[in-house]
């Protein structure tokens, strides 16, 4: 519980109508989907759409009644051109219904195309927050990787060439209607997706948790999709931590390990449902650009800068940072136990094989201050950070580039010549 007062407490959730979480609940499809539609668009990751469970997710949909049509030409990271396939098809299919089953870009891609099918016009009217202008098509999200949290969340992040950085589309109306969490559906993913894709979601947690928390008022979620940290968001936010914590080492050791995958899944469910509406912050305004530059996977690039991110904000949240050190075996004071949090989460991430410094990905250290200020350009993350950014972001970078956490605090840029230590 907060240390506020009960009367100021401030809580708000944005989430789907409905969601259904455990091992098998895939089955619920054969009910869902002829309650929302009678001709289904199914978005699916090409590596998902010739597998037994896949075809059996079809055959439970169009055993129900429903028309169904399927869509694989996914691309990662999600291009503006695959987007604009699937409404092509989508729209000669007749669609009154999407079913997306995959991982983040493709929930993303069915949010968006969703949205063109019901509102038209170009993909870039849509960039930025509130600006879809009602609801789009109802959407059964069901994801098959447990990190980016998409199946309950209101953005769709993609790449359009036009631009140097990946851009964000925000609105409640992307909330898919309904989230189907089956964690047997991630027992194939390899041990890299599962590690990058368990960064993200342990970045959303803390992210969210540690966000910035801002004055309410009544007018507070109706002027920002991302209103800040909350009551309730916190609240997910640090089961999605546990759960994380016990359960990503497991899963990536052990792909089998079921408990395991149900934990993750559990934890990126927990995630999504707190940075969906408290939103997240530094690290994820500063990986678009690194992301967009050196194509490594978002989880890889978030993963890496988050613990460097948390020490940069660590003055701002010591008891945030204490509750999730002991989330990690710290026992202790928050203050000192808050000063090893960083340092647990970088060591935690480097156990799944998560980088440590901007080198490790690729990314060139001269590129640091157009990251920096591409990343304070994305405003609904860099000032949901709880530390002002504009003098932070370079510093963040800088000790991201010699792989040192405490030289966020240094002012270091990557072309000084420091040791690391």
């Amino acid at each position: 519980m907060s240390t506020r007062p009960m009367g100021e407490l401030f809580a708000a959730l944005r989430a789907p109508s409905e969601i259904i979480f455990g091992a098998g609940q895939r089955s619920a499809l054969s009910w869902l989907g002829p309650r929302l539609g009678t001709r289904a668009f199914i978005c699916v990751d090409p590596y998902f759409a010739t597998s037994e469970e896949f075809t059996e997710l079809v055959a439970l949909v169009e055993t129900a009644g429903v028309a169904a049509a399927i869509f694989s030409d996914v691309v990662p990271e999600l291009p503006t051109d695959s987007i604009l396939a699937a409404v092509e098809a989508a729209r000669s299919h007749e669609a009154d219904l999407f079913i997306a089953v995959g991982g983040g870009s493709c929930i993303d891609l069915a949010k968006v195309a969703a949205c063109l099918l019901a509102h038209g016009g170009d993909i870039g009217d849509y960039y930025g927050e509130f600006r879809v202008p009602g609801p789009i098509l109802p959407l059964i999200a069901i994801p098959t990787t447990a990190g980016t949290g998409s199946e309950v969340t209101p953005v769709a992040v993609i790449t359009d060439p036009r631009r140097e950085t990946k851009v964000g589309i925000s609105s409640p109306y992307l909330i898919p209607t309904v989230a189907i969490c089956d964690p047997e559906l991630t027992l194939t993913c390899p041990p890299g997706v599962t590690a990058s894709a368990g960064a993200d979601a342990l970045s959303h947690c803390i992210e969210s948790y540690t966000a910035i928390s801002r004055e309410t008022n009544s007018a507070l979620a109706g002027e920002r999709v991302f209103v800040g940290r909350g009551e309730l968001t916190d609240s997910f936010a640090l089961a999605g931590i546990s759960a994380i914590a016990q359960g990503l080492q497991r899963a990536y050791t052990d792909a089998s390990d079921l408990e395991a995958r149900a934990l993750v899944m559990y934890g990126s469910l927990m995630g999504g449902l707190a940075f969906g509406t408290a939103g997240t912050a530094a690290a994820h305004a500063l990986q678009y650009p690194i992301g967009a530059m050196t194509h490594t996977p978002h989880g890889v690039g978030v993963g890496m800068l988050l613990p460097y991110v948390m020490e940069y904000n660590r003055e701002e949240r010591v008891t945030e940072l204490a509750e999730i050190a002991r989330r990690f075996g710290a026992v202790g004071d928050d203050e000192s136990v808050a000063a090893l949090a960083p340092q647990l989460v970088q060591d935690f991430l480097a156990s799944v094989g998560i980088p440590s410094t901007l080198d490790a990905i690729g990314f060139p250290t001269d590129r640091v201050g157009w990251a920096a200020e591409q990343g304070l350009a994305a405003v609904r993350l860099s000032e949901n950070n709880p530390r002002p950014l504009a003098d932070g972001a370079v510093s963040i970078l800088g000790a991201a580039a010699i792989g040192r956490l405490d030289a966020v605090h240094e002012r270091v840029h990557p072309t000084a010549k420091v040791e690391k230590v």
